[in-house]
């Protein structure tokens, strides 16, 4: 037999808890985007580059690793990586490794301005999100996005560069 309910559509704490996160899923990002913006003139997006780059042994990564770090595609990654070189903060060069590839790799303009956009960046995910839980709703959450990941994963739902490299909560 059919479920109905499926059919029908979402109905009592199932539609709020979806709406809840489907509302949570436009408006974060929004506000994170606002204040990089308004303190370091980046978008989420782009510091997500940055500090994947700073992060990196040598600063330096190949343009398809930092898309899967992005969960991006490369034509979305490049446009970003681009806005960043005109602004001095990072370069491209063919990897000595592997001529078809291309690395990333971060300037010391580029470290200086990662490192300058972190404490704002850091206090508004503390003061949006992690201040509002407890230790232990915190852990929740990292149990949950892990789930939901995973069943992304497993329906093969997610972009071909996000199965690159994703990030991945620790088991602790």
């Amino acid at each position: 037999m059919e479920d109905l309910g499926r059919v029908e559509g979402l109905e009592g704490e199932e539609l709020e808890t979806w709406a809840g996160l489907a509302t949570v899923l436009e408006w974060l990002p929004a506000a994170l985007d606002a204040q990089l913006q308004k303190e370091a003139g980046i978008t989420h997006f782009e510091y997500g580059v940055l500090y994947a780059l700073m992060h990196a042994p040598g600063g330096m990564l190949r343009m398809s690793v930092l898309a899967g770090y992005a969960n991006s595609t490369l034509s979305r990654l490049s446009r970003a990586v681009t806005r960043l070189e005109r602004r001095g903060w990072l370069r491209r060069a063919p990897d000595p490794a592997d001529g078809r590839s291309t690395l990333a790799i971060l300037t010391d303009a580029g470290r200086e301005a990662a490192r300058k956009a972190t404490p704002g960046h850091v206090d508004t995910v503390h003061r949006l999100v992690l201040d509002r839980l407890s230790r232990a709703q915190r852990r929740q959450l990292k149990e949950i996005v892990r789930r939901i990941l995973q069943g992304i994963e497993e329906e093969g739902a997610a972009e071909p560069a996000s199965r690159v490299r994703r990030w991945q909560p620790s088991a602790d």
